[in-house]
């Protein structure tokens, strides 16, 4: 039997669509989730200018790497908190009907043995596809979402992102790029470490490191310490230790022009501690620039309130107490490194890099000023 003939609409061949690529969607909302060893925490924001503005936000302490440096695998009570969190941050995301979206893990799942168990998991159980991301990406959208901080002046570059399993530096030459265009210039990384073909002014990548060492694998090292004092000089001296690798300049370089940017929750901890906020107040501290006297103030009288006064002081906040030793440990071996004037506080780091990189990726930030 012949095949039945197409009539009416059918008779005519569908429209070949246009190869030409879909413009943008100014509108469009994104999604960034940063998975870490300590904290979950997501954003979703939509473009505004060349920035961005956020709809909502989630973060929780999940402790996912609780128990990993024993054992070397994420611990069924870890991984349940931790899906409970990431349940919620599904719910936002349909909420909001999100459709543009990074969510990525890192250090804890980079080095648990059962991770691809646990990402199975979790897509079984809250529909979300985690992506394990590598040192490298991690330190590239950390030093990417702190370009509005980058001053025109600067010409060395140190952007510090102490996380919970990891602390990653990045040391950044911005000396043959044009003052008012080095913020810009750091935005560009986000297409890589090594981009050469760049027909603008680029920001040179002189030395990176990612130390699989955060405030909570730290902490863990030195857990059998009693005495507080001790453990921060400890602990402190040990993560100078894991940086002999990591030498951008040998010799002793001018502090003019200089600039170290540090961006975790220790970081935005000591900058509230030292304006004596009661509540965490996000615009007053990020962007805030600390001196190297009054960061070491602020952690002498962590040390002076010993265990039970920080658990107690609400500038600390009882999901960092337990950790804001080992980050202040972090930082004061940075500054023992490179002494400078000061430091500037960012709060903002990889969610906001995979904001900016999805955006940039997908043209929708406008070519202005930071």
């Amino acid at each position: 039997m012949a095949p039945k003939r197409p009539t009416g609409a059918d008779a005519f061949p569908k429209p070949v669509e246009s190869s030409a690529p879909a413009r943008p969607d100014p509108n469009a909302l994104y999604a960034a989730l940063d998975l870490g060893t300590n904290s979950c925490r997501m954003l979703i924001a939509q473009p505004k200018g060349s920035q961005f503005h956020v709809i909502d936000s989630f973060s929780k302490s999940v402790q996912l790497g609780q128990g990993l440096e024993r054992s070397g695998r994420l611990s069924r009570a870890s991984m349940a908190r931790t899906i409970q969190a990431l349940r919620i941050c599904r719910q936002k995301i349909e909420r909001h009907n999100v459709q543009r979206m990074r969510l990525v893990a890192t250090e804890a799942c980079r080095r648990a043995r059962n991770a691809s168990e646990f990402i199975r998991q979790v897509r079984r159980e809250t529909g979300l596809t985690l992506e394990i991301i590598q040192p490298e990406e991690e330190a590239r959208l950390a030093v990417i979402s702190c370009a509005p901080l980058v001053s025109t002046r600067t010409e060395q570059l140190l952007v510090v992102d102490i996380g919970g399993g990891s602390t990653e530096l990045v040391w950044i030459d911005l000396s043959r790029v044009a003052p008012r265009e080095r913020p810009r210039a750091i935005m560009r990384l986000h297409a890589g470490f090594h981009t050469t073909d760049s027909p603008f002014p680029t920001a040179k990548v002189v030395d990176w490191i990612s130390v699989p060492l955060g405030v909570a694998t730290l902490r863990d090292q030195f857990s059998d310490v009693s005495d507080d004092a001790a453990r921060y000089a400890l602990m402190s001296w040990f993560f100078e230790e894991n940086l002999a690798d990591f030498t951008p300049y040998q010799d002793e370089r001018a502090r003019e022009g200089f600039q170290i940017i540090g961006t975790s929750g220790t970081v935005t901890t000591v900058a509230a501690s030292h304006l004596g906020l009661k509540r965490y107040d996000r615009t007053k501290v990020d962007g805030l620039r600390m001196t190297s006297d009054q960061i070491e103030a602020v952690i002498q009288n962590y040390l002076d309130l010993g265990p039970a006064g920080r658990r107690r002081d609400p500038r600390i906040g009882p999901d960092r107490h337990a950790l804001i030793m080992s980050g202040s440990a972090i930082l004061q071996a940075l500054l023992r490194l490179w002494p400078t004037d000061q430091l500037s506080v960012a709060d903002r780091g990889l969610r906001e890099g995979l904001l900016y990189a999805q955006m940039s990726a997908d043209g929708v930030l406008e070519d202005g000023p930071l």
